[in-house]
């Protein structure tokens, strides 16, 4: 199909040759034969259309009269432009170069890729024409090769553009008779089209006529030519582009004809070439200012569009955003830098309007939470300062998670314990009347802050170690009487004339053993009731401190029973910065970790344990305490932080299975995490992260 509209276009373009050169004033081949090869791109081998491609070029232009040199010469010339063609367009246009079909033209900035591919190609095509006629001995000279240029530059536009655009209409609507064809969508739109719409349609159709048949029709000797851009401005802002660049088509040729009969304004120029060169400069205005009219006028629709769209759901966002803060049970404010509170929920409301707005004070600018006037304690009743507030821990940098803070006022005078939350928002909010911070125009830090009543939480949780402090210290009192009766009757056997049975001996060891391990499960409960449920009381603690100091208490333990035959650990430290944290939980979790690592090793093997610490995501720490014992067995590297679970029931190693589960505890309180995985080249590395200190 290609190949004859190819021929066709040569064959109709050879009948516009210029009077006294060898070209002629319209070539449409040139369009014609960068869609067949747009069209053709993927397809391989080539060599077919190009040897069709030959086969017509020679063909048509020895049938109108060409030599079968200057055929040659044509010949070259346009292969050299197509090939030009398609490397200029697919590097300056990689989007509608990977298109499906022909490729697209529905963006400004392809038009200006299209028309820049079109000047680099038919630039490379005259200069092969030139050359070549310059071989056969014909004349050549400048303004030949302009009007080369010029003619197809302006095929390229108009053919290629109307090409374009036509084939990603019969790329959605097919052209075959029936539902959901082209002529089907063509009458479904033209019924639907209002009435004032087809008469403006009309409008443009006659006024466009009338206009060239003016400015090209009539002896008038006026310069018409340039003021018929206004139809063309006219259509490119009101109407469909696929229409536009048909118009743009329709009109351009209208010009070229009129001009070619001798009719118009171009026609009184003397010299054929340059009259030839201003009509096609005139058409290629035509095309470039529709086209680039319609192009930018659909971009601009396609992102008002997408903006409406984005609002819309943005409103819808923030709507669905609305409703679910404020059915949250839990209390929810937004805090400025300066300590305006920036927005807050239906339950945050109902728990501050009964107090009111704060009274301004003497001295005081106003700016900052009141805390005297909400009330607000720590949760040993010690009055908080300002600084001490989760928000300003949350300006700083820090995430606060879970901290407990006592609220005491004329509404509430009994007290109420709030559990709070405080995150810094990654970006600023903008700062309206009564910012706190901030120039006019500009955005202030704000945090968000989440809080929920936890009194009668933290009266079972205080009710709780109160029970498990009672029983424990039933439990042991049972206890230290059966080891003294042990110590007793110990004494009594070894005092028997000729020595006690061996059975009394170790049935004696046995209720030892037996007591010792009741003593450490009552100890052990009691620690995972505390590390669970006590008051968590986070304060700058040196890390490094700590480990050292557990370290200590670990060697002087450890010499102990290096005299019984058991070697000494190794302890490598790091440089360990501080972290915010309770003191005693962290020596717990230290004291656990630690332990594990000297005890879980091979018989007669030295302990080697190494502590270091790094930054985690901001404001946190993450330890590492790495060692090179027995491990821990394949499928349970999660499942010894659980509740009783001991990876190593054999080999003589004690526990209770509390030990991580009182570690994970601790962690997680701090708002943490805590997780282990195998050491190369033998051992185990426990991690785990904590606020850094403030």
């Amino acid at each position: 199909m290609f190949a004859v509209l190819y021929m066709v276009a040569t064959f109709a373009g050879r009948l516009t040759l210029i009077e006294g050169t060898t070209l002629s004033l319209v070539w449409p081949a040139a369009g014609v034969s960068m869609l067949w090869f747009l069209a053709q791109r993927r397809v391989r081998p080539r060599w077919p259309d190009v040897a069709a491609f030959a086969a017509s070029t020679v063909a048509a232009n020895m049938w109108t009269g060409a030599s079968f040199g200057l055929a040659l010469c044509f010949l070259v010339a346009n292969l050299v432009q197509v090939g030009a063609f398609l490397l200029l367009y697919g590097r300056l246009s990689p989007d509608s170069w990977e298109a499906e079909g022909l490729g697209e033209l529905v963006r400004v900035r392809q038009l200006w890729r299209l028309l820049l591919s079109a000047a680099g190609a038919t630039f490379c095509g005259a200069a092969a024409v030139s050359a070549g006629i310059w071989l056969i001995g014909s004349p050549v000279s400048w303004l030949t090769a302009a009007v080369w240029i010029a003619r197809n530059i302006v095929s390229i536009v108009l053919i290629g553009g109307a090409g374009l655009r036509l084939a990603a209409v019969f790329r959605t609507y097919p052209v075959r008779p029936g539902p959901g064809s082209v002529w089907s969508a063509a009458r479904d739109t033209l019924r639907r089209t209002p009435r004032w719409r087809k008469a403006e349609y009309t409008a443009l159709v006659l006024a466009s006529a009338t206009a060239y048949i003016v400015a090209f029709g009539l002896r008038h000797g006026l310069p018409l030519a340039f003021p018929l851009l206004v139809v063309t401005v006219w259509a490119g802002v009101r109407f469909d582009t696929t229409f536009v660049v048909l118009h743009d088509l329709l009109v351009g040729a209208t010009a070229i004809l009129f001009t070619l009969y001798g009719q118009g304004p171009f026609a009184t120029i003397g010299s054929p070439p340059v009259r030839a060169f201003i009509a096609q400069a005139f058409v290629a205005m035509v095309a470039v200012v529709g086209l680039a009219l319609a192009l930018g006028r659909d971009e601009r629709d396609a992102l008002l569009h997408r903006l409406a769209a984005a609002e819309e759901s943005a409103s819808e966002q923030a709507g669905l955003l609305a409703t679910i803060v404020d059915a949250m049970h839990d209390g929810l404010v937004v805090i400025g830098s300066g300590g305006r509170l920036l927005m807050r929920n239906h339950a945050a409301a109902g728990l501050l309007d009964d107090l009111g707005p704060p009274a301004a004070r003497p001295g005081t600018t106003g700016a900052g939470v009141d805390v005297e006037h909400f009330g607000l304690f720590h949760p040993d009743g010690t009055p908080m300062r300002e600084e001490e507030l989760p928000y300003r821990h949350a300006l700083a940098g820090q995430e606060v998670r879970a901290m407990d803070l006592l609220v005491r006022n004329r509404v509430m005078p009994e007290g109420r314990m709030f559990s709070v939350s405080a995150t810094c928002l990654p970006t600023a909010v903008g700062a309206g009347a009564g910012a706190g911070a901030g120039s006019e125009g500009e955005g202030e830090a704000a945090v968000v802050v989440v809080f929920h009543d936890v009194t009668a939480e933290r009266r079972d949780r205080d009710e709780l170690a109160a029970f498990a402090g009672v029983v424990a210290h039933d439990l042991r009192n049972p206890l230290s009487a059966v080891d003294g009766w042990i110590d007793v009757l110990d004494e009594t056997v070894v005092a028997v004339p000729g020595g006690a049975p061996g059975t009394a001996v170790e049935s004696i060891a046995r209720i030892r053993h037996a007591s010792s391990r009741m003593r450490n499960l009552i100890n052990d409960l009691l620690t995972h009731s505390t590390a669970r449920a006590a008051a968590l009381s986070p304060v700058p603690v040196d890390l490094g401190e700590a480990v050292r100091e557990v370290v200590a208490t670990r060697s002087g333990d450890d010499a102990a029973a290096d005299r019984e035959g058991r070697p000494e650990p190794r302890f490598h430290i790091g440089d360990l910065p501080r972290v915010q944290a309770d003191p005693v939980l962290l020596r717990q979790l230290l004291d656990n970790l630690i332990g594990n690592a000297t005890k879980y090793v091979p018989q007669g093997a030295v302990p080697d344990i190494t502590v270091t610490a790094e930054p985690a995501e901001q404001g946190w720490v993450r330890v590492e305490v790495a060692d090179r014992g027995i491990g821990i067995p394949p499928g349970q590297h999660e499942a010894v932080f659980d509740n009783f679970h001991r990876a190593h029931h054999a080999g003589g190693y004690t526990g209770t299975g509390l030990g991580l589960a009182i570690c994970k505890s601790i962690v997680e309180r701090h708002g943490g995490s805590i997780g282990v995985r195998d050491n190369p080249g033998g051992g185990t590395r426990f991690h785990f992260t904590l606020p850094a200190a403030l």
